[in-house]
C-alpha cells in the first residue's frame, strides 16, 4: 500500500505542491509529514488536499480551516 496526497486549490483543481512530497508506507506517516508541512503548503498555493491509499480516496481536508482555527 502507498499513501499520497493531492494538492488542489480553492475549486478542486489541482496544483503543484510548494514542499514536494514522498510516498508513504502508512496513514499515520502520510498525516505526520501534513501536519508538518500545512502551513508552507498554504502559502504555496495549495487550498486542500486528499489522501489517497493507492487509487483509493480516504479523505479531503481544508488547509485554509486549519489556519483559521
Amino acid at each position: 500500500m502507498v499513501w499520497t496526497w493531492r494538492f488542489e486549490k480553492a475549486d478542486g483543481a489541482e496544483t503543484t505542491p510548494a514542499v514536494e512530497p514522498e510516498e508513504f508506507t502508512t496513514q499515520g506517516d502520510a498525516e505526520s509529514w501534513i501536519g508538518e508541512v500545512w502551513k508552507e503548503l498554504l502559502d504555496g498555493g495549495a487550498e486542500q488536499v486528499t489522501l489517497f491509499e493507492d487509487d483509493t480516496l480516504i479523505y479531503k481536508k481544508s488547509l485554509s480551516a486549519a489556519a483559521e482555527a
